[in-house]
């Protein structure tokens, strides 16, 4: 099972903190990343969320 966030992210195309739940995923570099749906606009979210 994939490891989940929820919380605030930082819609850049509505200019607002959303909440919303995101799937953590980690990139080349070791950092955990949490990528979501903004519920409003539809526009990808990501938030970074540190080393793993």
């Amino acid at each position: 099972m994939a490891e989940t966030w929820s919380g605030e992210f930082y819609c850049v195309k509505c200019k607002e903190k959303r909440e919303a739940d995101g799937e953590v995923k980690v990139n080349d570099k070791g950092t955990r990343m949490a990528k979501a749906v903004c519920p409003v606009c539809g526009t990808n979210l990501n938030r970074i969320l540190g080393k793993a």
